[in-house]
């Protein structure tokens, strides 16, 4: 795929060598959704859908079982590409806080590297409640500010594992609470050479050293790991959740 996205900091995408690392982080969570929970044959949102790569994956997990993905965003030219690039893909406009969809519409809701965007957190949480059909299935993600790098300025509030789970305990059980983390060619390289994150972020990526150029190259979204325990020292929280009853 080529680029067709202005690269502005706010979302990442496909396609863009020196955006790699970030696109296969991303890209990690959605692979795992699909490996580990059902998608079935229900109706998928993806709140917060961007580029869309991510709704696509989610749309062929479940395919062949005949299920429907609506990538949501309220960027008009955001959602042009993805209408675009992904045809199969349901593309809707609207606020993350006030949807347009009717209540308990979808048997699951996936938000990843969203909710930190938004200004009322507590009011997307009661609407991902409001639209999500009972028995089904919550999953968001979010930089740990505890490890994140400070300063973009996209984010309105980066938040630790605490006051992730807080957000959503007053509508949700959660079911699995995970940390995204470095898989074993990444820590190795690190072991070696320092932090990677903190070397990209030293210099512009035409100043890359042939290492990190290298790496960042690279990576997929199989060299990290998301897995239960130390989520102080995760990359990304992943948060799996339910209605409660």
């Amino acid at each position: 795929m080529t680029e067709t996205l202005p690269l502005t900091g706010e979302r990442t995408a496909p396609g863009i060598w020196h955006e790699n690392y970030w696109f296969a982080r991303h890209d990690a969570a959605y692979r795992w959704i699909t490996a580990h929970l059902p998608i079935g044959t229900g109706r998928v949102l993806d709140a917060g859908c961007g580029e869309g790569y991510g709704a696509e994956l989610l749309r062929l997990a479940g395919a062949s079982r005949g299920n429907t993905v609506t990538g949501l965003d309220y960027e008009d030219t955001t959602l042009r590409h993805v209408r675009r690039v992904y045809p199969q893909v349901n593309p809707a406009r609207g606020n993350l806080v006030q949807t347009p969809f009717k209540d308990k519409a979808f048997t699951t809701v996936t938000s990843l590297q969203t909710i930190e965007h938004l200004w009322e957190q507590p009011r997307f949480i009661a609407e991902c409640a409001r639209i999500l059909a009972p028995g089904g299935t919550l999953v968001l993600s979010t930089p740990n500010r505890l490890t994140f790098p400070s300063g973009n300025w996209y984010h309105t509030r980066e938040l630790t594992a605490a006051e992730f789970v807080e957000l959503l305990e007053p509508h949700f059980e959660i079911t699995h609470q995970l940390g995204l983390h470095h898989g074993a060619r990444l820590t190795s390289w690190e072991t070696q050479y320092g932090s990677c994150v903190d070397a990209q972020l030293a210099a512009p990526h035409d100043q890359w050293d042939d290492n990190l150029t290298e790496l960042v190259r690279s990576t997929t979204y199989e060299d990290f790991e998301i897995r239960p325990g130390n989520l102080d020292e995760s990359l990304d929280l992943v948060l799996v959740a339910q209605q409660k009853n």
